[in-house]
């Protein structure tokens, strides 16, 4: 992973700053993206919903994709708690000669600390009088001030990408599929106990790392220098889990570095082999974002349940 990886921001304040990702890790900003598929102006296209937090405000960036698979059209909401205005209204813009109409209604949004919020808001996207996209509980509130009946193709959730900064420990919280539950999951790198006391640093002699999901150690990786990385199959509540890790920089780059980690669920009719052809952790193009895929009725079963084309991509930013 020598290559930098952008950290997307939705503040205009830092947006020509972020080409630098030591200047968004000293604002404190985190960032989830959801990439959803769906049809848009006659075609299917993604959909790319990013939150963002920093030291005094949240943001909401809505994207679509262009015809080049390029986000071209993008709406972007800063939620300063002077700005009131801010957190209700909408935008327009055209896309192939077709309106699209981004809503948002955040004025009560509960956010509990978080970079995205759990309640009392909807952000709503709508092309040809459907709402192709809705996010958010006040989804009467929303089909109410759109005035737009529900599409007929539901989105796929394709992937969730988080950029998280910790020193020792990264944590977060996933869905393995849209109507599942939450889960826990924690990576911890440290040093392997070597009777000096020392057992907290990932810079030391024979380091070692474990994942767990809700409090339970599923992945332990001993001598990390030398699987620094790898793959390994779990499983979650009977669904099977293939993770991915590549710690490189943790270990060997100076100055600020991330470590990359996928998590991807796989539905019992796909293939069981490793997927290490199609997932490449070293590629400086995120796999599942750029692709157009299908936005057939029929597909729809499959994925709305638990979508086999379903990824977390999880960059842990490590901070001294």
């Amino acid at each position: 992973m020598q290559d930098p990886i952008g950290i997307p921001a939705c503040f205009s304040s830092v947006e020509k700053q972020t080409d630098d990702p030591a200047t968004v890790t000293r604002s404190g900003q985190s960032v989830f993206m959801y990439v959803y598929r769906t049809k848009i102006a006659d075609q299917c296209r993604l959909i790319t919903i990013t939150w963002c937090k920093n030291l005094l405000l949240h943001g909401l960036s809505v994207a679509v994709a262009g015809p080049d698979g390029e986000s071209q059209y993008t709406c972007k909401v800063e939620l300063k708690p002077w700005y009131f205005w801010r957190k209700q209204g909408s935008k327009r813009f055209v896309v192939d000669d077709k309106p699209v109409d981004i809503f948002w209604d955040l004025k009560a949004a509960k956010f509990n600390g978080e970079t995205e919020p759990s309640s009392e808001y909807y952000v709503a996207v709508v092309c040809n009088e459907e709402v192709v996209l809705l996010l958010g509980d006040l989804k009467k509130d929303a089909y109410r001030k759109t005035g737009c009946r529900p599409a007929l193709i539901e989105p796929i959730l394709v992937s969730k990408k988080e950029h998280i900064f910790g020193k020792k420990k990264f944590s977060t919280k996933l869905k393995f599929y849209e109507k599942g539950r939450f889960h826990d999951i924690s990576i911890e790198c440290k040093n392997r106990s070597n009777g000096n006391g020392n057992g907290n640093s990932c810079g030391g002699v024979d380091p070692e790392m474990e994942i767990r999901i809700d409090g339970h150690l599923v992945i332990h990786v001993k001598h990390l220098q030398w699987k620094f990385r790898g793959n390994e199959s779990i499983h979650v509540n009977k669904l099977r889990v293939e993770v991915y890790w590549d710690v490189h920089d943790w270990l060997f780059s100076p100055g600020l570095r991330h470590a990359l980690f996928i998590f991807k669920p796989l539905m019992s009719s796909s293939s069981t082999s490793p997927m290490t052809s199609s997932l490449s952790l070293t590629s400086t193009q995120t796999p599942l974002t750029s692709q157009t895929g299908s936005c057939d009725a029929e597909d729809q079963g499959v994925n709305a349940g638990g979508s086999s084309e379903f990824c977390l991509f999880l960059y842990a930013w490590k901070v001294e």
